[in-house]
């Protein structure tokens, strides 16, 4: 019997740019620093992990936003 698929063709994913530490923060710079060590190691699932706590981790609004 014939397959009636084609082959899929994938894209590169979009690079993401990495969060920056929010100033004074020091849960945001502990992250970062434990982001470049593990990237120092090549371990990139605990690099990905760093930068998903910094995009997710909750800072006081700012005056004027």
């Amino acid at each position: 019997m014939p397959r009636n698929c084609r082959p899929v063709h994938l894209m590169d994913p979009v690079p993401v740019p990495e969060p920056e530490p929010v100033a004074d923060c020091d849960v945001c710079a502990a992250r970062a620093g434990q982001r470049a060590a593990a990237r120092a190691l090549g371990d990139q699932t605990t690099a990905i992990d760093c930068n998903i706590e910094i995009r997710r981790h909750p800072h006081p609004k700012r005056e004027g936003r």
